[in-house]
């Protein structure tokens, strides 16, 4: 396997950009001295040992002694499967420590008075992130949105797309949507959500495409909240308005566009 390959690969397994180059370089010579490691690595010493030691505590490396200096080999390939699931377990016990801190974190956050609350999120991890907060809510609610869905399913994974489906269902989320009037919009419903429920589909109405030809999305969702996502690739970005007056306003006009869709 190549070097640059195997590198890429290490990142994918969980190591550091610096720990897979070091361990690749490690690998490739033998038994290393981080003088050489530093060489072909083209990293300074000092990150060398502190990376080399941090790979002997993860018990990927052993540390022997040549020559009265220190030098690493690497360990048995399997010891990165058990790294991997170490790596899982703690990201699990992390998660129930963050679910314990939730409560208590929302109500100090909940004694913040007067707050519109506003968030920002960037690239497709963070737009996944605002269409996850649609289906956040524990209760029914109608959903209703302004949106170019032909471009917004250009980078939503299918399988994620599914589960947000499925979700609104469980939860019992009606939705109604203004679209631009295209192939892709008219057949949204049989093509997208084939197989939900009737009361899962979208109630959508058309305007011209010509006149309307947006590349972004609008959503009143929940309670009081309103995500705007730019669905351009090279500005792929959403906000999170979450407050009841400006929720409210945004319903309002979403109205006055229903009517005139009609």
């Amino acid at each position: 396997m190549e070097s640059q390959q195997l590198i890429k690969d290490l990142r994918k397994v969980g190591l550091t950009d610096k720990a897979a180059a070091i361990y690749a370089a490690v690998l490739e010579l033998g038994v290393a001295f981080p003088s050489k490691v530093a060489e072909i690595t083209k990293l300074n010493r000092t990150t060398v040992y502190h990376v080399l030691t941090d790979l002997a505590v993860k018990g990927l490396v052993t540390e022997l002694e040549r020559k009265k200096k220190l030098c690493y080999q690497i360990e048995r390939p399997g010891r990165l499967v058990a790294f991997t699931k170490s790596q899982i377990r703690l990201a699990e016990e992390r998660a129930v420590r963050a679910k314990k801190l939730v409560p208590e974190l929302e109500g100090l956050f909940n004694l913040i008075p007067n707050k519109p609350r506003v968030r920002f999120f960037e690239g497709i991890e963070g737009v996944l992130a605002v269409y996850e907060d649609h289906i956040s809510e524990r209760k029914p609610y109608e959903m209703v949105s302004y949106s170019n869905v032909e471009k917004l399913m250009k980078f939503l994974p299918e399988r994620f797309v599914q589960e947000y489906i499925e979700k609104k269902e469980r939860i019992g989320i009606t939705t109604r949507a203004v679209l631009p009037d295209t192939q892709f919009s008219a057949a949204y419903n049989t093509e997208i959500y084939r197989g939900a429920p009737k009361k899962t589909l979208v109630d959508s109405r058309l305007i011209p495409a010509d006149t309307f030809p947006y590349e972004a999305e609008i959503t009143m969702y929940g309670e009081n909240k309103v995500s705007i996502i730019n669905f351009q690739k090279d500005a792929l970005v959403g906000v999170i308005i979450e407050d009841e007056t400006v929720a409210g306003m945004m319903r309002m006009i979403f109205e006055l566009a229903w009517k005139g869709a009609a």
